[in-house]
Order: C-alpha cells, then structure tokens, then sequence
C-alpha cells in the first residue's frame, strides 16, 4: 500500500506526518522524494546506509562532424545548445536529457555521456527502511530520480510504504503521486493555507486519486482550511494541535511517536484513519 502526503507549499507538516506514520506502523518504508531539500533522514538518522549516484544522460559535441545546420538548435525548447563562432555549445545545466537534439542530427555529431545528478541514500532506522533522494544543486530536473526511487525500489505490495512528496504540485509531484493508492494533504489553517491546498486538491482530482485531509497547527476559533474541506466534502483525517511539545520535538529532528506515547497513540489513530479509507476506496472500486 502506498500512500503519498502532499501539501501546496514547503513547511506545513508534510515530513512530520509522513515520518511519524511510518514510524507509527513499525515496519515500513519511508521514501523522501522531496530531493531539492530532503530531511527525512535527520529524523530517521538511517544506519547501513548504502549510496547510489543517479545520471542523467546529455549531449556529447564532436564538432569535427557538426556542419552548424543548427537543426538542434531550433529544437532545443529549453535553449540548452547554441552555436557561436562556428561551434555547437552545450548548456548542461538547463539540458532536460530529453535526446531529441541527437535524433534531429542529421551529420550524427551529438552523441550522448553520463552525468551525476545527486544520489539515493537507503538505510534502515528500526524497522522502517529509509530511501532519500538528494538532488545537486541547481539541476534542471529531479524526475529521473524520482523515477529511481519510486520505481527500481518497490518494496512488496503488503508493506506500507510512505512517499513525502516535494511541495507545490509540479511535474515531480506528479511523478510521486502517480502510482499512489491514497493521498494525505496537509494543510495549514490559514488563508495562504486553503490556497496552497486547493493546487494538491486540484492536482490529487485530475490524477483520479483517493485523498483525505490532515489540518496541522490547529488552534481554537475559525479554520478557514476546515471550512474549505466542509464546503468540497472532503474528508478531514485528522486535526493535529498547535502543540509546542510537538514542535520542539520536531524541531530537535526526533520522532515523536518514539517519544511519547501520546504522539504514538495520535499517529497510530491517524494510520488506522488511512487503512481503512484505503480498504473503503478499494471495496468501493472492486
């Protein structure tokens, strides 16, 4: 079963909750795909960790062959290749690997190599088996290993598995969800909050996916994010206080399941919440 959390914005809750529901169901596998900032693994601090470099690959020039036709050029969508003084130059750092500039080459001057564009971490914290994706800085892309992650890693069907989704609902997200059995999105209880989570509602309706609502730092009085989901009849999971324990528990990158018997009752009552909307979703599609 795999489960996804998502939210619209960075810094809502989407790690706490991923992280502390997976630690909550004891054995499981815990994958970040938030690779532009992954923190997962401070809380989880993995051990027997092994690393993997993930390429990408990109345009080779020999311009010996190249007769600047500029065929490529003109494709290249992403103004990854120009030619100057008579040679083809290769912008690497904007190049989407997409090898559509080696297929139009008519004189076969391009040519392909590997680059490195981050690693995939996994160890083990317990019983959760941790997977981290990191991204170099300032790569184009992170849809390869996102790719690498969620699909060369698949642990079995009967294994909960949690994706932490990078922020925002762009093609990385896309990527995370698309093979989802349920969605969680996190969302905050402000104004900017409904915002950010009608772009993961939107996006978690046109992928057709099951989905329910987890309201983070919920205080006393009006909650417009509730009011949202009330008027979309959209399934509140669960409301998770403005809780300072809870903050600097996160905050000191521990998990707060594994500390308090409290968060764990919390968490776990959650994790049953998920299962059985995920059984309910199944039944109902069966």
């Amino acid at each position: 079963m795999k489960i996804a959390v998502l939210s619209g914005k960075g810094g809502t809750g989407k790690t706490l909750v991923s992280v502390n529901l997976a630690a909550a169901a004891k054995t499981s596998t815990y994958i970040d795909c938030d690779i532009e900032e992954p923190n997962g693994h401070l809380f989880f601090k993995p051990e027997n960790t092994q690393e993997e470099e993930i390429t990408i690959n990109i345009p080779k020039v020999d311009n010996e062959l190249c007769n600047g036709c500029r065929k490529c050029v003109d494709f290249c969508k992403f103004n990854a290749l120009a030619y100057i003084k008579e040679k083809l130059i290769v912008f690497e750092e904007v190049c989407h690997s997409c090898g559509g500039c080696i297929l139009f080459c008519p004189e076969e001057a391009l040519t392909e190599r590997e680059k490195v564009i981050g690693k995939v971490q996994k160890g083990t914290s317990d019983q959760v088996t941790v997977y981290t994706g990191i991204l170099n800085t300032g790569e184009a892309s992170g849809i390869p290993m996102i790719k690498k992650l969620l699909h060369e890693n698949t642990p079995p069907s009967n294994k909960l598995t949690f994706i932490d989704c990078p922020p925002g609902s762009a093609c990385m997200v896309m990527d995370s969800i698309k093979d989802a059995d349920y969605c969680i999105l996190v969302a905050e209880p402000t104004i900017f909050g409904v915002h950010n989570l009608n772009m993961v509602y939107e996006l978690v309706k046109l992928f057709n996916k099951s989905f329910g609502v987890v309201l983070n730092k919920c205080v006393e009085g009006d909650n417009p994010a509730e009011r949202f989901c009330v008027e979309k009849n959209i399934k509140i999971l669960s409301r998770l206080p403005f809780d300072s324990e809870l903050g600097i528990l996160n905050s000191n990158a521990k998990i707060a399941v594994r500390e308090n018997e409290k968060y764990q009752a919390l968490f776990s009552s959650l994790l049953e919440i998920v299962q059985e909307e995920v059984q309910h979703e199944t039944t109902s599609h069966s």
